[in-house]
């Protein structure tokens, strides 16, 4: 009974600093090596220089790998490229880091847009719909992505795809 006062203490001021370094962000600990790299990618993408920006991001990610802006910025990076497939990978990555990123979640959808995947990008807008809780620039730009639609050469691809029926795929498979 005597040390239950001393016990409540310690108890609570063990409490109180434990959980200070819970309200950090993520972000908030990216070495600033890796943050100066990533301006400098972002620099050489906005000049058209995108072999140059993939270098500089591919380096501040080999400094610190949890620069999710980083992921965010070479996935741009592999859309101006013209490589959906590698921008979603990219933005997969970012996501992983933090689920609930918005720029990341856009961005995933309008590589995916670009791939055909368009029912995948309503996915992402509803979830991005989610967590905006109202208009932001993000969802307003992955809706204007999917009313765009896919490029011609993906439609006119998935046009003349023929994908056999699942019996029949078994048929063709076992006669050869």
């Amino acid at each position: 009974m005597r040390f239950s006062p001393t016990v409540i203490v310690l108890a609570l001021s063990l409490a109180t600093v434990s959980s200070s370094g819970l309200g950090q962000r993520r972000d908030d600990q990216i070495d600033a090596r890796s943050l100066a790299l990533l301006h400098q990618g972002e620099a050489l993408r906005a000049s058209g220089n995108f072999t140059g920006a993939a270098d500089m991001l591919e380096s501040a990610l080999a400094i610190d790998p949890r620069n999710r802006a980083a992921y965010v910025a070479l996935g741009r990076v592999a859309q101006g490229q013209g490589l959906p497939g590698k921008a979603v990978r990219f933005y997969r990555d970012a996501l992983a880091l933090d689920p609930n990123d918005i720029v990341a979640l856009a961005g995933q959808g309008e590589a995916m847009v670009q791939k055909g995947a368009v029912e995948r990008a309503r996915a992402n807008l509803t979830r991005i719909q989610q967590l905006c809780k109202g208009s932001c620039a993000p969802a307003v730009a992955l809706s204007a992505a999917i009313a765009k639609g896919p490029p011609p050469a993906i439609v006119t691809a998935q046009a003349t795809t023929k994908v056999p029926p699942k019996g029949e795929e078994d048929k063709t498979q076992k006669q050869q």
